[in-house]
């Protein structure tokens, strides 16, 4: 893999469940990683929803090979937050494949 290619900085995250000093629930999302990567859309569409009209769109996020990456995860970069589909590494385990889905404001804080 090229490093020029890598040219985005993302951080990848990871939702946990803890509990807080009181013993209360705890449920957010924790970074595992910042890496370098390449964005590139693959598709995008629009459709209504609960009388909403919401846009969905489908990224490739290449990044080089790290163990552990699962599909229970998401990337962020530059305050959009991608959900993890895929995770697609390549046979000699240098770089890995995310395909992602675009969450919209409202999904990614809820």
């Amino acid at each position: 893999m090229r490093a020029g290619a890598l040219r985005h900085q993302v951080t990848l995250q990871r939702f946990v469940r803890g509990q807080d000093a009181y013993g209360g629930p705890v449920e957010e999302w924790v970074d595992v990683a910042t890496v370098w990567a390449s964005l590139e859309a693959m598709n995008g569409r629009e459709f209504f929803a609960s009388q909403q009209t919401q846009s969905e769109v489908t990224q490739r996020i290449r990044i080089r090979y790290m163990p552990g990456v699962a599909a229970d995860m998401r990337v962020v970069h530059q305050g959009t937050v991608f959900n993890i589909v895929a995770p697609l590494p390549d046979n000699r385990q240098r770089e890995i494949v995310l395909m992602c889905k675009e969450l919209s404001h409202e999904q990614a804080s809820a």
